[in-house]
């Protein structure tokens, strides 16, 4: 048996097969915090529309998912807006371009967990009796009220690692590990971008794999930021 290659030539050959109406998860944490940049990019690109987006938020900046307002058709978040800067997602929401569907942060990971464990779906207690339960499914647990909450299972996530071997097995560092982990367990096919050299198979220890190899597909090798880099807009007149 081969030995399966899975570093991509760059990030356009490594979504060559991502098509219109993709679900997909976008790992990194907060406003700029580890998004896969590079993955980002050549998302926009390539030009696909009617995505599903879903990621903790979409951030703000030419690094961040905001740049693929124009292609999202639904976005799942834990939040979407910010009130001191405008942004082009929050635009398109609020033009009706995006449907969004709010997520609370916890259930949000759950939801990936679960689409990932092959579980359909949970109850939780977590969003009941808040506009976020509104006509959904309820049931009681010992005296309790818990909300039905269905997995997020997707066609891909796209995740940045700060180091890699030839396998795929992946090492985060800081916030990239707050989601990426469990998304690479959700997804059909995992591309990782890797700020540092790719490792050969066996190169790393053990120890310091956060992700296994058998989750990741495909990997593109990208350069990590310049010092102190901060890609954030300005903020509003009024803000």
């Amino acid at each position: 048996m081969g030995v399966i290659d899975k570093v991509a030539a760059n990030a356009a050959a490594a979504l060559a097969d991502v098509g219109d109406g993709a679900r997909i998860l976008v790992g990194g944490f907060g406003v700029v915090q580890g998004w896969p940049t590079s993955l980002i990019a050549a998302l926009r690109a390539r030009g696909v529309r009617d995505l599903t987006l879903i990621c903790n938020t979409p951030g703000v900046g030419p690094t961040s998912p905001q740049i693929l307002a124009d292609q999202i058709g639904t976005l799942i978040a834990t939040f979407a807006a910010y009130p001191t800067r405008p942004t082009p997602v929050e635009a398109a929401i609020k033009a009706g371009k995006i449907r969004l569907e709010l997520v609370p942060q916890g259930t949000l990971v759950e939801r990936v967990r679960a689409g990932g464990a092959g579980i359909p779906a949970f109850f939780t207690p977590t969003a009941v009796g808040t506009e976020l339960a509104t006509g959904r499914e309820t049931r009681v647990f010992d005296g309790r009220e818990y909300l039905l909450e269905r997995a997020l299972p997707v066609d891909y996530a796209f995740l940045r690692a700060a180091r890699a071997d030839a396998f795929g097995n992946l090492q985060f560092h800081g916030s990239q590990r707050n989601f990426n982990p469990v998304m690479a367990t959700a997804a059909r096919t995992v591309i990782a971008e890797v700020e540092e050299e790719i490792l050969p198979r066996g190169a790393m220890d053990p120890d310091q794999v956060h992700t296994s190899g058998v989750f990741v597909q495909r990997l593109v090798r990208i350069p990590p930021p310049p010092e102190g880099f901060w890609p954030i807009p300005p903020k509003r007149a009024d803000g």
